[in-house]
Formats: C-alpha cells, structure tokens, sequence
C-alpha cells in the first residue's frame, strides 16, 4: 500500500498473469498526453497509437506508399516522411479522405498495438494503457477492460491545438468538428477526467482514478484467489 499527494493507494501484491487492458481517448486538444504522463509516472505501462501510426507510415512502408500515390507529393515533407500537418488538412477538407487514410493505416497500427501489449505482459505489467483518439469512433470498446475519456471545454481545445500546431481558429475547430462529440463519447465512456484546469489539478483526478484502478484489479486478484482454493 502506498500514499502519493495524500491519497492512498493500494498496489496489487501480485500482477495479473493478463495485464489490465485500459483504453484512453479523448478529442484533439483534451490533454490526453498529460493524462498519459501521469499514468507513466505510476508505473503504468502507456502504448500511444499515434507513435504506431508514425511507425506504419515510415517511409518505404505499405502504408507509406498508398499515401503518397492518393495524396501526392504534396503530404511529403522536404526530409522524405510524411508531413502530417498538410495530411491533417486534407482530411478536413475531405471526410472521404479521412476514412481511406485510415483505412491504409489502421490494420498496421493494430498489429503493432498487439505486439505492445504482448511485451508488456511478458514483463510483468499489471496495466497496459493505450491511448487511441478514435477509440469509440472505431468501435475498439471491446479490445479493452476499461476505458477513460479525456475531456476539455471547446475553448480550451481551440487554445492548445492553436498554439501546439500554429494553426488558426477556424482550422482548430474543424479538426474538433470531424471527431465525434464529447457527449456522445461520454456515453460511452467507462470513467472521465475533466482536463481544464491547470496541471496540478488533473494529476489529481489521475491520482484518483489511479487509486480505483488499482482497486478494481485488487478486488479481482483477492476473487481469483478465493476460487482456486
């Protein structure tokens, strides 16, 4: 049993042989990083799909090829890769585009997820975190025990994605505007973190949604005990 920040946490003594598979997923410009982050502090082991997604799309790839003969020259960047800010546009200037974007990357992505999660239980981990931005949008509910939805005020999404991305309002706002609402998310969701306001208030929720995670897998193990004997 542990305490951080004043709240106590109870780690499980004994790691599942299956880690806990959590699915995090919230709309551009929500902070899911930062929940990811603070996650990783923790010991989780966090798998981001858009670092698989850079990975599927190196040049010289399946994916990478499929891209460039739909999009053209214009989605490469000077240094060979893809430059995702001009994909970023076309897709929002094209829903069709969108979907067959994703349809070129998703299958490479999941196998890569698979791979992750496959390494991560060979070494012990007792949570698995994958942060997947589509995650309700593509159905993959499923593929997790749990999942946790980052959430932020529209405002606020417009002011994180301007300054990360040195884009404009408008531009801002249709990226949110191709994603699927936060009320329909929240639907869906099996746990949310509200993320407006500053750091030290969302390590908190962390903390806390931490502290009942690691519950949930306590209470679990202390059953599957209980069973076998």
């Amino acid at each position: 049993m542990d305490t951080c920040c004043g709240i106590r946490i109870i780690v499980p003594e004994k790691k599942q042989s299956e880690p806990l598979k959590l699915g995090i997923t919230g709309g551009v410009g929500s902070g899911k990083s930062m929940v990811c982050k603070c996650l990783a502090e923790k010991g989780v082991t966090v798998v981001k799909t858009d670092d698989l997604a850079r990975a599927a799309v190196m040049p010289g790839t399946p994916a990478y090829e499929k891209i460039v003969s739909h999009f053209g020259n214009r989605v490469v960047a000077k240094d060979g890769f893809l430059d995702r800010k001009m994909l970023r546009k076309a897709i929002t200037q094209n829903p069709d585009d969108k979907a067959l974007m994703e349809g070129m990357i998703h299958p490479e992505v999941f196998r890569l997820m698979a791979e992750a999660y496959d390494a991560a239980r060979d070494q012990g981990a007792a949570i698995v975190a994958v942060e997947v931005p589509l995650l309700f949008e593509l159905g993959m509910e499923s593929l997790f025990d749990d999942t946790l939805l980052v959430c932020a005020d529209r405002h606020i999404r417009i002011q994180r994605i301007m300054k990360r991305d040195s884009v404009t309002k408008p531009e801002a706002e249709a990226l949110i505007g191709i994603q699927m609402p936060d009320d329909e998310k929240r639907k869906r969701a099996g746990h949310v973190i509200e993320n407006n306001g500053a750091v030290k208030q969302t390590r908190s929720s962390v903390e806390r949604f931490y502290e009942a995670l690691c519950e949930k897998i306590y209470m679990q193990e202390s059953k599957n005990v209980d069973t076998r004997i």
